[in-house]
């Protein structure tokens, strides 16, 4: 049996390697092969190239890289005709994921999307494309799962590959002692860090000014980015006298100690939620792209925890024609505080963990919210349900094709 895998990006290739292990775990002989990164290859999957390493957004920064995404499409193609797999399994990265989901098909492949792209939050139209070009999602979110079924997909609700690898002993850590305990997580993406790794480092400072005995770590995903986060955080005078640590590669065990967070958006803010960490989230956008993501954006909120906590998630939002020129407070039904900003939020990102810090009571507030939600989404087992679909998936394509090339040779 032969799995195509594909991850364009360091969360994405952090979920298939989950997937690459809960296959082989299931059939031993499965050859995984595809495109992703340091993970999955660790995992014993084949790379035709690291892709990781092209983690793009927005339109212009894309047609960028257009080249090379093209050359990616193309190397795929040619080893589907070196060696046909069984089914293509694409995690997240929707743009690149439609062209290698057109090429897969022509073939016969049946495609899976695993952690699918939120179309459910931006531009919905797009469900006409995802029909034609994708067999089965495999949905991480229960009102996710919801709307893919009724909008025609098939859909299997296999939970969220971020509380795959949590332990309890990982989510109750909190260190309330007179010395708490901050963290900040500017993002997994280049420009995500350049975008809001200011305001998070002057957010840090507002609340060191009003709570003088907390610190303060930054959260880097790999080696690389913490060299460019220290860099930066050196330059700049916000952060001189914070003594703030950066570490590469311990997100995970970060949050198991952290009293409160402030992070940039992202799907991290599930892992936030796990330990229950009280979490201010912040998104900072030029002024014409806060105005269009205002026209296409499908939900209230930009969090999927404060989504999964709202009853009614999906449903168009106001668009504008101009930015706001003043920070905006945040909804104050959001579980966790979001400022999807133009200008800086630092100061009213530091209040929220400022009262969180100094009043018990708030925060325990907060804690409660979350239990209850995770209660609900925060079940492990995602990859062990997602192999389990996909091979079921891949052993109906075997003999889909075992049956046409018995009828060609009867023919």
């Amino acid at each position: 049996m032969r799995v195509f895998l594909s991850a364009g990006e360091p969360s994405g290739d952090h979920h298939a390697a989950l997937l690459v292990r809960a296959i082989r775990d299931r059939r031993p002989d499965a050859i995984c092969v595809g495109l992703g990164g340091p993970h999955m290859a660790a995992e014993g999957c084949t790379l035709i190239a690291d892709m990781t390493m092209l983690a793009v957004m927005w339109f212009l920064r894309s047609m960028l890289n257009i080249h090379r995404f093209v050359d990616l499409a193309r190397r795929a193609e040619r080893s589907f005709l070196d060696a046909r797999p069984d089914v293509c399994v694409l995690v997240d990265f929707p743009g690149f994921h439609w062209w290698l989901a057109w090429r897969a098909k022509r073939h016969g492949i049946p495609v899976v999307f695993y952690c699918p792209p939120q179309i459910w939050a931006w531009g919905s139209w797009r469900i006409r494309k995802m029909r034609r070009l994708v067999d089965h999602v495999l949905s991480a979110l229960p009102f996710e799962h919801d709307w893919f079924t009724a909008h025609g997909m098939h859909s299997t609700l296999v939970g969220h590959p971020f509380f795959d690898e949590l332990k309890p002993a990982e989510l109750h850590n909190a260190d309330d002692s007179a010395h708490p305990f901050v963290l900040l997580l500017p993002g997994s993406r280049g420009q995500e860090i350049e975008s809001n790794l200011g305001t998070l480092v002057r957010a840090a400072a507002a609340i060191h000014a009003q709570v003088p005995g907390a610190r303060f770590a930054i959260g880097a995903i790999h080696e690389r980015h913490a060299r460019l986060i220290t860099a930066a955080v050196d330059a700049g005078p916000e952060g001189r006298g914070l003594g703030i640590e950066i570490h590469a590669g311990r997100t995970r065990s970060l949050i198991g100690k952290a009293t409160a967070a402030i992070a940039c958006s992202g799907s991290v803010s599930l892992e936030l939620l796990a330990a229950r960490v009280p979490t201010v989230i912040v998104y900072r956008l030029a002024g014409w792209e806060y105005v269009v993501q205002s026209w296409f954006r499908q939900t209230r909120y930009f969090t999927l925890v404060n989504l999964l906590a709202s009853r009614e998630p999906i449903g168009p939002v106001q668009g504008v024609w101009m930015p706001p020129f003043a920070v905006p407070p945040a909804d104050p039904e959001a579980v966790y505080p979001e400022y999807l900003a133009v200008q800086d939020p630092a100061d009213r990102l530091a209040a929220h963990v400022v009262e969180w810090l100094i009043d018990a009571g708030a925060r325990h507030r907060v804690v409660q919210q979350l239990e209850a939600i995770a209660s609900v989404v925060a079940r492990p087992g995602s990859a062990d349900r997602a192999a389990a679909a996909v091979l079921a998936i891949a052993t109906r394509s075997r003999g889909d094709a075992s049956a046409e090339a018995d009828n060609r040779r009867a023919a």
